[in-house]
């Protein structure tokens, strides 16, 4: 009688997925060759895709059923220059990043390096896309004074955005996080140099050398398979410091959709004179009225129009 496990993918690279059983054993799978016909728009199995398997006699696995996901992270290959009529190609060619997120979390510094709020924009537009739930950590905040990280970030929590002013070296603020990532699978995204791997250590010993050690691997082999892997919290739930992640370009998003996924900016939209309004110049904008009478950050809005002139030349909105 075959014995049947359930469990979650925490680690697939080349063909291998790494599974952490319900009775916490980790086995290494395959994948049963009659699941390849069953989903085509998106990769078969990924990071955080809850599955069933079992367990072959020289103790590896093969992976039976994945349950369906509730949501997912993915990458959409490009498919040239044009984007409307070769949609549906290129999401039949979505890389799936991470299976089943339940939020992500955008570690910034406050200083060293300066933090680049278009970036942080570019991130947030991603998140509203995926529908998941955005968190931003302000890192190093012990590097400035608390008046100059709330300059820089303090526009983020009245638009829907929790921020935690965090220090890995004080342990500000890392109590807060570690509550924010309990029980969550949550992704973790930022810029370079901004402390992630300290920050993880800080809220469990080992988690951010672990990261480390995965992005290092993925740098030597960034031309071949992209290798993210999910850390279990002693506490319970998952983090993913994927380098997918910062990969990430809006391939997906039309440029008449990006107003959509500034969330101050979707009730002005009816408002436009025009409807089909850009923002950018029209006479009547509901939006550039909210930005000249300070309603709307005029950062954001600057992001936004970068955004909505390099999606409308094709490109990847990159900061």
């Amino acid at each position: 009688m075959t014995h049947h496990l359930s469990g979650i993918i925490i680690r697939a690279q080349s063909g291998f997925f790494t599974v952490l059983t319900s009775a916490g054993q980790t086995v290494v799978c395959h994948l049963r060759g009659r699941l390849k016909h069953q989903r085509r728009n998106a990769d078969l199995a990924a990071i955080g895709d809850q599955v069933t398997l079992s367990l072959q006699a020289d103790g590896k696995g093969m992976i039976e059923a994945v349950q369906p996901r509730h949501s997912v992270l993915a990458r959409q290959a490009p498919t040239g220059h044009g984007r409307s009529g070769q949609r549906a190609a290129a999401q039949e060619r979505a890389q799936v990043i991470i299976a089943n997120p339940d939020q992500v979390v955008f570690v910034f510094a406050c200083a060293e390096p300066a933090p680049r709020l278009g970036a942080l924009d570019r991130f947030l537009v991603m998140a509203e896309a995926a529908g998941l739930p955005a968190v931003i950590c302000a890192n190093k905040s012990d590097l400035t004074s608390p008046a100059q990280a709330e300059a820089l970030f303090g526009l983020y929590p009245p638009l829907g955005y929790p921020v935690l002013y965090t220090s890995a070296r004080l342990g500000t603020g890392v109590d807060e996080l570690r509550q924010r990532l309990h029980g969550r699978l949550s992704v973790l995204a930022g810029p370079s140099g901004v402390g992630k791997s300290s920050l993880l250590n800080a809220v469990q010993p080992g988690l951010g050398l672990r990261a480390q050690t995965i992005s290092r691997a993925t740098q030597k082999g960034r031309h071949t398979t992209v290798y993210s892997e999910l850390l279990p919290l002693a506490e319970g739930g998952f983090v993913a410091d994927t380098p997918g992640m910062r990969a990430l370009a809006l391939w997906d998003i039309e440029p008449e959709e990006l107003d959509g996924y500034f969330v101050e900016m979707r009730p002005l939209v009816a408002l436009c004179t025009f409807n089909n309004c850009t923002h950018l110049n029209e006479p009547g904008c509901a939006v550039r009225a909210a930005v000249e009478a300070g309603s709307m950050a005029a950062s954001r809005y600057q992001s936004y129009c970068r955004m909505r002139l390099t999606q409308s030349a094709g490109g990847t909105a990159e900061e």
